[in-house]
């Protein structure tokens, strides 16, 4: 990273894919089983999180809708 901020001078496309690659080859890509294992856990939380807010929102809906009445009885409308 240093090298990079102390260098001010622009570099070729061939010396930009030759460091490309360079770093390619220190990336780790996770493996076919870290996939599927992160990916049912990010869909058993999306379900979930849905779950929550529906109930949620539907608690919420009830509770301004007894507020409503409430004050439309206490108002007299």
């Amino acid at each position: 990273m240093s090298e990079a901020v102390e260098t001010k001078q622009k570099e070729s496309i061939g010396e930009f894919i030759q460091h490309t690659r360079e770093e390619m080859t220190r990336v780790s890509f996770p493996t076919k089983e870290e996939v599927q294992k992160t990916t049912i856990i990010v869909i058993i939380n999306v379900i979930f999180f849905a779950i929550f807010l529906f109930v949620v929102d539907q608690a919420w809906s009830y509770l301004l809708e007894g507020l409503t009445w409430i004050v439309s009885k206490i108002v007299g409308a």
